[in-house]
């Protein structure tokens, strides 16, 4: 039950707080007061959208808290605030912070609203065939049928998908074939053109080295000359030293007076061997610097023209397919894959035919129990809303029929046809049963609407508060009384919100708002005020035409209040 609401800065409200009770509760005023506002923030705390353009003008945000009294005696406290700018909204469960999905487990529990939308739908045949599935003794037939048509729909997404795909591959099978040849026979491998830039580098390095070796090598020995171990080859640095001390050596001992070179000669003999020393050294790195950067014969390495050949192949095929090296990767094992899909589509297509075929076998069996359940619940939805009806003013002899007609579930399966209910009226004795969108008037639809929530409510465990927004609307005479003493009963059995213009539903009330306008330094606001005594009187004489009359009709209609 719905016990106390609070709206602030909505629309034309800025500050309007009702306490409500059990039974009926009545929202009377002119038309355009703002009435229906009400029963907006009611279902916008109960997870229904709102635009931003009703946040009150000059206001940051709108909000609206409402306290139910659930069965088990707990307190349920619900706060909903929307933001002017961003058209955003927050929610609050007790006061902590929750989501929208929160709210779908809770509203069916909290409110049922009637509206004159309901009216619409309650002439779609859809709408019409869930009323009647909401009758089954045994729903859970219904929630495998779901189970199954959701398995169907999956399944034959799946072969869409799948015919989808090879029709699109099909036609380029040759390309794809030609694209994959040319990957595979240059054969690219993860990170190879790193490895292969890190070893022409290395063979250009070592190059280098082997061409300075025997720039100093020619030096020390000369050009073409000087094998290994030859320190007196001739024209090198070596032969020339040699050369230097054998003069030297004659100089020492033909020389005169202040002709002393014992001290060069003894130079010149220390740093021969030096540089013969040198050039073993420098034959030695120099063997090993030709077996290449491995420093191993053969190395396990490609040598310079393999590297730069290999290089050239990649390039070729970068160019040609127009993707880098990680790409043309990713583009083999796609086109494998592809090539793989188009070679097995027709084994996964065949196993996806099995899959629907043991699907549409369940789901015949199914509806072997699900078609009879639904014409034994035809029956009975058809006595107890024809009984409602005639409490509401329908004739004697109003008469119900569902009309059945079979709708296929899976292409080509006879014994896969579901019988889809239709409500049809016969609103006269005599008369053919007709859809009630072709007979029915607006009055007759309200009537209709109000009977089926007073149905359907009954078989609601939690017993939601009724929220009827002009259930009234085209009924009058004799039949609103009728309709005023239905009311008076349900609200006997749970809380009822009405938003009435006739003085025979305001009577029925237990607790009566009355809202109206004001303007106040300019500005209008709605406002909405419980009534109490000669108030609720005078409330109903104005909505009965005002005057001695007006008020002789309230006094007639609430003779004891």
């Amino acid at each position: 039950m719905l016990d106390y609401l609070r709206i602030q800065d909505l629309a034309l409200i800025e500050d309007v707080s009702l306490d409500f009770a059990a039974g009926v509760n009545v929202l009377t005023g002119e038309t355009g007061a703002g009435k229906s506002f009400i029963l907006k923030a009611i279902d916008f705390i109960t997870g229904e959208k709102l635009t931003p353009g009703l946040v009150r003008p000059g206001r940051d945000k709108a909000s609206a808290e409402a306290v139910f009294s659930l069965p088990e005696g707990e307190e349920l406290r619900i706060r909903r605030e929307l933001a002017a700018d961003t058209g955003r909204s927050r929610l609050f469960i007790n006061d902590r912070l929750s989501s929208q999905e929160s709210l779908r487990d809770l509203r069916p529990s909290l409110i049922l609203h009637t509206s004159q939308q309901g009216q619409q739908k309650l002439l779609l045949p859809s709408f019409q065939n869930n009323l009647l599935d909401g009758f089954m003794r045994r729903p859970e037939l219904l929630e495998r049928r779901a189970g199954f048509m959701r398995g169907l729909e999956e399944a034959a997404a799946r072969r869409s998908a799948l015919e989808e795909r090879s029709r699109a591959l099909a036609g380029q099978r040759e390309f794809l074939e030609f694209q994959l040849e040319e990957i595979r026979r240059v054969n690219p491998k993860p990170g190879e053109e790193e490895e292969l830039e890190v070893q022409r580098q290395g063979l250009r390095l070592a190059a280098g080295r082997r061409e300075s070796l025997e720039r100093a090598l020619s030096v020390l020995h000369g050009q073409g000359r000087g094998g290994r171990g030859a320190l007196d080859s001739q024209g090198g640095l070596l032969e020339a030293l040699n050369a230097l001390e054998k003069a030297l050596a004659a100089l020492v001992q033909l020389a005169g007076p202040g002709q002393d070179f014992t001290s060069e000669l003894e130079a010149v003999r220390t740093f021969y061997p030096q540089l013969a020393e040198l050039s073993a050294r420098l034959r030695g790195r120099g063997a090993r610097s030709a077996l290449g950067p491995g420093g191993e014969e053969g190395g396990g390495a490609l040598d310079a023209d393999a590297v730069e050949k290999r290089l050239f192949a990649l390039a070729q095929l970068k160019r040609k397919l127009h993707r880098s090296l990680p790409e043309l990767l990713a583009l083999e094992a796609e086109l494998a894959g592809n090539l793989d899909f188009l070679d097995n589509c027709a084994l996964e297509l065949k196993q996806l035919e099995r899959e629907e075929s043991a699907l549409a076998d369940e789901l015949a069996a199914l509806l072997a129990e699900l078609n009879p359940a639904r014409l034994e619940a035809a029956g009975r939805f058809k006595r107890e809303l024809e009984a409602e009806l005639r409490e509401l003013g329908f004739s004697e002899s109003v008469e119900l029929e569902f009309s059945f007609t079979p709708r296929e579930l899976f292409p080509g399966r006879a014994d896969c046809l579901e019988e889809q209910a239709r409500l049809l009226w016969k609103p006269n004795p005599g008369q053919p049963a007709r859809p009630l969108e072709q007979i029915a008037s607006g009055g007759e639809l309200s009537r209709f609407l109000l009977a089926l929530v007073s149905l359907s409510s009954r078989r609601l465990r939690d017993k939601p508060a009724l929220l009827f927004d002009e259930v009234d609307s085209g009924v009058g005479g004799i039949t609103l009384n009728k309709v005023a003493d239905k009311l008076r009963r349900l609200g006997e059995e749970r809380q009822i919100i009405l938003i009435t213009h006739w003085p025979a539903l305001a009577a029925a009330a237990s607790r009566h708002f009355q809202v109206r306008k004001e303007v106040r330094e300019g500005e209008t606001y709605t406002v909405c005020r419980r009534l109490s005594g000669e108030e609720v009187l005078e409330e109903i004489a104005r909505m009965g035409g005002g005057g001695a009359q007006g008020l002789a009709l309230a006094r007639e209609l609430r003779p004891t209040r």
